[in-house]
């Protein structure tokens, strides 16, 4: 009579109970499968974008006229980190690049004499040159070089207390009749693992010749493209969308 009643007891389930049990388990399972593998993917995604901006490509903004016409208030440029080996965030440690810094090299940087600060010029000047300007004419190991990227506005030729530094590095010794001036100066020889760095607007640029020479190490990527180009200093509304400036997209920057 006991196993009779037992049996009549499991006859009398709900057929399909213990399925939707099972289902209910399973559709639980899943859920929080999906969110987690959805949590990895995120996760993932973040890491791989967080590598190329930390060590592969990074990304930096025009906002001055320094490097005119060359590059373009409103330029947002792509800088190849790799080229010249990125930092590891936080430490000095560099990690080698696949190349060097080259004479004509259009470089992002952080300039030593104002912290947090990021800057873009062009090396005209290597470890062991000699530079100097007469009337604005640069002049690499005592040969007048040819710059058809230059921009001059006309006559600023002023002196300025920041260039004082030069007298440290001018060929032949510091001499007290020295009076650098802003188109006129030198020579100077770079010493090793320093750069000098010229913006290609020359009368509207404060770079090496008013701040000195730069460290090798502070390099951060070279200028490789603009990825997108608009006019910001336009008074029409939505200027990153009604000022777009086509042209300069995709462009190379040399």
């Amino acid at each position: 009579m006991g196993r009779r009643r037992r049996r009549a007891k499991r006859r009398s389930r709900p057929r399909g109970a213990g399925r939707a049990g099972n289902a209910e388990r399973t559709n639980g399972r899943e859920r929080r499968g999906g969110l987690f593998g959805s949590i990895r993917y995120l996760a993932t995604l973040a890491a791989i974008v967080l590598f190329i901006r930390v060590f592969l490509m990074g990304n930096y903004v025009i906002d001055s006229g320094s490097m005119e016409n060359t590059l373009l208030v409103g330029d947002f440029l792509a800088v190849n980190k790799l080229a010249i080996g990125p930092r590891i965030p936080f430490t000095d440690v560099r990690i080698p690049g696949y190349s060097e810094p080259r004479r004509g090299d259009i470089l992002v940087f952080d300039p030593h004499h104002e912290e947090n600060m990021t800057l873009v010029k062009r090396v005209v000047g290597m470890p062991g040159d000699t530079l100097e300007m007469r009337d604005k004419v640069l002049y690499l190991n005592g040969e007048a070089q040819e710059e058809p990227y230059v921009v001059t506005a006309g006559p600023r030729d002023d002196q300025h207390p920041d260039m004082s530094w030069q007298h440290a590095h001018l060929v032949g010794g510091a001499r007290g009749d020295y009076q650098p001036t802003w188109d006129n100066w030198g020579p100077l020889a770079v010493p090793p693992d320093h750069y000098f760095m010229l913006g290609d607007n020359r009368d509207d640029s404060l770079d090496s010749r008013s701040w000195g020479l730069l460290e090798g190490w502070r390099f951060k990527g070279r200028v490789a493209f603009i990825y997108f180009s608009y006019d910001r200093d336009s008074y029409r509304p939505f200027p990153w969308i009604t000022e777009v400036r086509g042209g300069r997209i995709g462009d190379r920057v040399r």
